[in-house]
């Protein structure tokens, strides 16, 4: 056997439409492990991603890159100290590439989840490839929290039933892959690093482990419920989210995909309408002095971004009526209902008691 795996399995994905051929499992996780290792040339590995994502990554090729992120992450496993001692934890993960066409409220969704009884841990990074827009690392650290957890202390605070709720970036819980994200940049486009990277789990609870993220395109839900299952969470929620997050529309009829220990993921249909919400816009509205963040690689105007998210999501958590208030409800009564098997209208009532009566504000204000 080769010492490089990656130089073989460039011969293979990287010989043009007609010749290419897909590998396997074990030699996707064999080259994707010598990357993380840091043993492979920058120029080869973005030749093998850039490679793969123009063959069309398979299950088996996904599944390999995944698993080898997986062993490179400090994960919490049956006979590890780091797994949380609570029953359930909700693992979400928003766009690791972030947010640029609306103010996204996502990152205050852990804490409605914590009050309502459900511990949440979100994860991310500060900024990558190939979107660049504001993400909950950015959101959070401006609204004063700690982003740069030590593992144990986001164990801590699941564990802690006064907070209940954590961020734990990839800096923190997977190095290799963090140090990849100038790399990524070089590359430009998407590839499968921006479709798995979310589902590392460097968490688990001694009880069940919820994943709860979002997608866009149609090809996505089969992906995700394979790889769902690849890294054992045991309930899968995947939500048709506003740029690839988990908040749908707040205007149009909507779906997402789920499935429950284990079975067969089925696909739901949603309606805002049907728990009394009613938008002219899909999501919450960019202010006009941010219109044109999209076409701009400004960091001043990310940092204005994610203190408008701060702005709009505090007042949603203490009760204020508007577009972020709304997408908290959507979204999280679509997880609580699935969690504790109620109406869509019944959770969404969950939510606005806990937005009304400030619980859910007194958890997010807990976290250090």
């Amino acid at each position: 056997m080769s010492n490089n795996p990656l130089h073989n399995a460039i011969k293979k994905v990287a010989t043009g439409p007609e010749f290419s051929k897909n590998l396997s499992f074990e030699e996707t996780l064999e080259s994707m492990t010598f990357i993380l290792d840091g043993h492979a040339d920058p120029v080869q590995t973005a030749i093998f991603f850039i490679a793969l994502r123009m063959k069309r990554e398979t299950n088996e090729e996904n599944r390999g890159v995944l698993q080898a992120i997986r062993n490179s992450t400090i994960q919490a496993n049956p006979t590890s100290q780091l797994l949380v001692d609570i029953d359930y934890l909700i693992d979400l993960s928003d766009p690791y590439n972030g947010y640029i066409r609306g103010v996204p409220s996502s990152p205050f969704l852990p804490a409605i989840f914590a009050a309502a009884g459900y511990p949440c841990v979100s994860h991310g990074l500060e900024h990558v490839a190939p979107k660049y827009g504001v993400t909950s690392h950015r959101i959070l650290k401006a609204a004063g929290k700690s982003v740069l957890l030590p593992i144990h202390d986001v164990k801590f605070n699941l564990e802690n039933k006064d907070i209940g709720w954590s961020y734990l970036d990839q800096a923190v819980y997977c190095p290799a892959l963090h140090k990849l994200t100038l790399l990524r940049q070089r590359m430009v486009k998407r590839q499968v690093l921006t479709t798995v990277e979310a589902l590392a789990q460097p968490l688990r609870a001694r009880g069940k482990t919820h994943m709860m993220s979002g997608y866009v395109h149609k090809a996505y839900p089969a992906i995700y419920s394979d790889l769902a299952r690849h890294a054992a969470f045991d309930n899968m929620l995947l939500i048709r989210g506003v740029e690839g997050g988990v908040v749908p529309s707040l205007k149009q009829q909507g779906r997402y995909f789920s499935y429950e220990d284990f079975k067969e993921a089925h696909q739901n249909l949603l309606d805002p309408a049907s728990i009394g919400l009613s938008q002219r816009n899909r999501n919450v509205p960019l202010p006009p002095h941010l219109v044109d963040i999209e076409n701009s690689n400004n960091e001043k105007k990310l940092d204005q971004l994610a203190n408008c998210a701060v702005d709009l999501g505090l007042r949603a958590l203490s009760g204020e009526p508007g577009e972020t208030r709304d997408s908290l409800i959507y979204s999280g009564a679509i997880m609580l209902s699935n969690l504790n098997h109620s109406s869509l209208s019944e959770a969404a009532d969950i939510v606005r008691t806990l937005l009304d009566s400030g619980a859910a504000l007194s958890v997010f204000n807990q976290h250090p």
